[in-house]
């Protein structure tokens, strides 16, 4: 079996991470009998330096030619990187929202999940924890806030800036759909997180949401307002199974999620589209700080690209090896910086990849 894989490296510890995660594909490859073709392609500041533009026609026609994207990070110091100076629709985050809108990459999947091992890098107390806590965050990734028409105009001296907030009812089923079609695969329960006791758009996206979990009966729906969201994500995140959101709360709510794991180089994600296809990332950013210096923390990138094997290849034993290998490396003691505690062994990017493909 071959595949053909886009692998975009990114900007700061991407092209790190990438490599790592790749080496570990392709020790799962070499056991459970597949390969893996890789083609790079540009995009953020990478692309910048050498096109002029985040993200190139010829880039997403590479993307949209292969079977899946491995994406590294995106971006740079906003503060001193010359991309910042450039016009908005010209910077690095640019390219993120090019692509998924080109590949239609509108359901973002964010696994929160507390390792037994990392216990005590959580902020939250013991008796909250308990005896840990799995959630999937459920974010629609090409509409609403982000998205919509936006202006800025100026009055009598004035300024005035303008963002519209948009949905239709089909792009609220769909991803509404692939949140029950995952909560069936987990505990059966999908709390659907909107402002609907303000917003119009909330209350059409509790409408369709309450439509599409006829079609589950097997499936509890809860609603919940996303201010108490970001509250109970705090105060007891064993509560929730599938977190189902908009846009712009997805992204608040995900990276809340992500600390309360303990560390953010941890957290896996996959934005899919309507077929097999998907873009796989981890959720942290491209910490141009320790770039080059062997200190990033990979396994976001791994645990990603253990979800591509899942979700886009259906290779569902060699997915389940990489995940297996990190929890493995994890019991044995191996750590990063990020996630160092007393008693354990550090160690940098290469080594971890290198202990976690020795696993698998």
């Amino acid at each position: 079996m071959s595949y053909n894989i886009a692998v975009i490296p990114g900007d700061g510890i991407g092209p790190e991470i990438v490599r790592e995660a790749q080496k570990v594909l392709d020790a799962a490859g070499k056991k459970y009998g597949f390969e893996l073709k890789y083609t790079e392609v540009l995009m953020g500041g990478a692309s910048i330096d050498v096109h002029g533009v985040p993200l190139t026609d010829e880039a997403i026609a590479t993307a949209k030619a292969s079977d899946a994207v491995l994406m590294g990070s995106i971006g740079g110091d906003a503060k001193t990187s010359p991309w910042y100076k450039l016009a908005p629709n010209l910077r690095p985050e640019a390219g993120l929202l090019k692509i998924r809108k080109e590949l239609n990459l509108f359901a973002n999947l964010r696994p929160a999940y507390l390792y037994e091992e990392l216990k005590e890098a959580c902020p939250l107390r013991d008796d909250i924890i308990g005896d840990g806590f799995d959630m999937m965050i459920m974010r629609e990734l090409t509409g609403g806030l982000y998205f919509g028409e936006r202006h800025t105009t100026e009055e009598n001296g004035v300024r005035k800036a303008v963002d519209t907030l948009s949905y239709d009812e089909n792009e609220i089923r769909r991803i509404a759909v692939r949140g029950f079609d995952i909560a069936r695969k987990r505990r059966h329960k999908v709390t659907s997180v909107d402002k609907a006791n303000v917003l119009d758009s909330s209350r059409l996206w509790r409408s369709v949401v309450e439509d599409v979990a006829k079609d589950y009966p097997d499936v509890t729906l809860e609603h919940m307002l996303v201010d108490n969201c970001a509250m109970q994500l705090v105060r007891d995140p064993k509560q929730f199974d599938v977190i189902l959101t908009e846009n712009m709360f997805g992204d608040i709510l995900s990276d809340e999620a992500s600390m309360v794991t303990g560390s953010i180089g941890m957290l896996s994600s996959a934005s899919l589209n309507e077929t097999k296809f998907g873009l796989y990332e981890p959720s942290h950013g491209s910490a141009p700080d320790i770039a080059g210096k062997d200190l990033a923390n990979p396994i976001a990138t791994i645990l990603s690209a253990a979800m591509m094997l899942r979700f886009s290849l259906d290779l569902d034993e060699a997915a389940d090896a990489i995940e297996a290998a990190v929890k493995q490396v994890l019991k044995d003691g191996y750590r990063t910086g990020d996630i160092m505690s007393e008693g354990c062994t550090k160690v940098g990017t290469v080594q971890m990849g290198d202990l976690i493909a020795e696993r698998v």
